[in-house]
């Protein structure tokens, strides 16, 4: 008994605080990585759509408000008030050779067309402080996502298509265009149409490659060749196989359709599992749950 006491006690004296204090920093460590995990999906999210808007706030809806500064400008100028020192102050903006010259500079101020243009300056500097730079700088935003909506109403009739394949038909005979604008088409096509209908990338499905025993995730793109149909007498697929974690870049293979196994997956879940390096899988093709599956049933002892 005093010998294990005394272990006890030698034991204790070992520890000391730098035991405690790796405890305490194994904690800190545990919760930070905890919080980290549970706040990261949410803030990168709203940083994702935050950046979407900036960029689309810059590069498109800045165009659109001054475009529609400008129109009000020229309608409604009249109703505007100017003073002669602002008339001035825009007469010598585009005249500064006049500086100093006060006859010439009154003649000028009398005429109507330096006055309509003074106006228009004046109500285009008073709309932007609150269309281009103010809080209605949204309103370029709106107006964008009503437009491409109505030009996805638009499409959806005959006319509409009609005349937008007149458009795509013209831009493809326009030189150097033609040789990228059918790749960008086919790849927004694939991104944006829905699964049921399209015709290219619609299948995900698995193949032995590059070797037998290792099971790549691959797109279907085609039939095969036909040369190669009609010499093996055989189905064949031709399947893009993406990488990660780029999925736009990969290998083209044509397997036997036998060989190749379809997955009840979508082509974004198949996106989504590539560009996270199969970090994030859809529940229906999660092997933990097929191996469950296919384990038989535990026997039970006889009483």
């Amino acid at each position: 008994m005093n010998r294990s006491r005394q272990n006890d006690s030698l034991s204790e004296q070992r520890k000391g605080p730098g035991v405690e204090n790796m405890n305490l920093t194994r904690r800190f460590k545990g919760y930070f990585l905890r919080g980290l995990a549970a706040l990261l999906p949410t803030i990168l999210t709203i940083w994702l759509f935050v950046w979407g808007y900036t960029f689309i706030q810059r590069n498109i809806s800045i165009h659109i408000n001054r475009g529609l500064v400008f129109i009000i400008a020229r309608l409604a100028y009249e109703r505007v008030d100017i003073s002669e020192k602002e008339t001035r102050a825009y007469l010598l903006s585009v005249k500064p050779e006049l500086s100093g010259n006060e006859p010439e500079i009154q003649i000028h101020m009398r005429r109507p067309e330096i006055q309509r243009r003074g106006r228009m300056q004046q109500i285009e500097r008073r709309l932007a402080k609150t269309w281009v730079d103010g809080p209605g700088s949204i309103t370029g935003f709106l107006v964008a996502l009503v437009g491409v909506c109505a030009i996805g109403a638009l499409l959806a009739s005959y006319v509409g298509k009609s005349l937008w394949h007149s458009v795509e038909n013209f831009i493809r005979n326009v030189p150097f265009v033609r040789r990228v604008f059918p790749y960008v088409k086919q790849f927004t096509d694939f991104l944006l149409t829905p699964d049921q209908k399209r015709t290219t990338l619609s299948k995900v499905v698995v193949v032995e490659y590059p070797r037998e025993g290792i099971w790549s995730l691959g797109y279907v793109t085609g039939a095969g060749f036909a040369n190669v149909v009609n010499h093996v007498r055989r189905e064949f697929l031709t399947v893009f196989i993406p990488t990660a974690p780029n999925p736009l870049t990969g290998f083209v293979i044509t397997v036997p359709k036998e060989q190749a196994i379809e997955l009840d997956m979508t082509v974004e879940e198949a996106f989504r599992f590539i560009i996270t390096a199969g970090v994030v899988a859809p529940r229906t093709e999660h092997a933990a749950v097929a191996l469950s599956k296919l384990k038989p049933p535990k026997a039970e002892l006889p009483p």
